[in-house]
């Protein structure tokens, strides 16, 4: 299930404003305590990048998502280097 900002939001103050329980505002919202506990910690690492929403990723997301990509790039490139090597390796014993 996909939740709004906005619910997020207003599930997280219902803790943090309203004094409610995790447990007691995740049950009235009809949610497990963890993803409210996950939201909640979410909210205080980050603030208004939090939750951006529609598939989009916050900043540091982003850069951990470019940097494994390009790791895999070279992980990728590294392996054929190996194997450019081994087949050199075997052409130039046949001579």
């Amino acid at each position: 299930m996909i939740f709004t900002w906005e619910f997020k939001l207003g599930a997280i103050r219902l803790v943090t404003d309203k004094g409610m329980s995790v447990i007691k505002a995740a049950s009235s919202l009809g949610i497990r305590e963890g993803i409210l506990r996950k939201w909640k910690a979410k909210w205080e690492a980050e603030g208004e990048e939090a939750f951006p929403g529609n598939g989009n990723q916050n900043s540091r997301e982003s850069e951990v998502a470019r940097l494994m990509a390009e790791n895999h790039d070279h992980k990728n490139r590294q392996a054929q280097g190996q194997k450019n090597k081994k087949l050199i390796a075997r052409r130039a014993a046949t001579f």
